[in-house]
């Protein structure tokens, strides 16, 4: 699901992301208890929102990452 609208300020950036990679992957938390991902560079896209239980399922399938 793509979400829009979400606060600005809430936004953390991936410890992979530079601080002058244009490709910078960020997570929120929703007031909903889902977890936002997006794109630091084009926010005005949305973001797509995962269940913690979807997410964790994602990030187990990354190699050499840990939820």
């Amino acid at each position: 699901m793509i979400r829009h609208g979400l606060p600005h300020q809430k936004w953390r950036k991936s410890s992979h992301s530079g601080d002058d990679d244009a490709t910078c992957v960020e997570a929120q938390p929703t007031t909903d208890g889902l977890i936002a991902i997006g794109d630091s560079k084009a926010r005005a896209r949305g973001a797509f929102v995962f269940t913690p239980q979807a997410w964790t399922a994602f990030t187990r399938g990354i190699p050499g990452e840990t939820p």
